[in-house]
């Protein structure tokens, strides 16, 4: 077997790490095989020279490469918000009178019931359409869209 072959098989098995793994280190490691898998296909055949190609390559990946794709990816999943973190804005309907001289008031949202407040005490009636303003626990704080 070639040493180009050897690299390229080495680089294969790296991206298939990576692709499991997705930490952005796997795959600087199989950039720096694929160089020297070309370094060796143009015919240099010192295994010496392919390993510090090797090494190079993958520190520079390292160094350069990394830090932006994980600075992209995290730019990405911060927008995106998940959980009970996606309910602030919606809309929610009163399910039951919210009315804090009482302590009562809850409000559907997608089918889940959930205990709710109001930012400014005031009272609304059940029926009624509300936007929620935050998330506190399990306690929605919310205010009247017809006020």
């Amino acid at each position: 077997m070639e040493p180009y072959q050897i690299w390229l098989i080495v680089a294969i098995v790296l991206v298939i790490i990576e692709i499991c793994t997705t930490a952005f280190g796997a795959i600087c490691f199989a950039i720096g095989a694929g160089f020297s898998a070309l370094a060796a296909g143009l015919g240099l055949n010192d295994l010496t020279w392919q390993i510090v190609i090797f090494a190079v390559v993958s520190l520079l990946t390292f160094i350069f490469l990394r830090p932006f794709m994980l600075k992209f990816l995290d730019k990405k999943s911060k927008d995106v918000k998940t959980n009970a973190d996606a309910l602030v804005g919606r809309k929610a309907v009163v399910s039951e009178r919210i009315d804090a001289t009482q302590h009562t008031g809850r409000v559907a949202v997608d089918g889940d019931d959930w205990k709710a407040v109001t930012a400014d005490g005031a009272v609304i009636e059940k029926g009624e359409e509300v936007e929620i303003l935050k998330l506190d626990s399990i306690i929605l704080t919310v205010k009247s869209l017809n006020s």
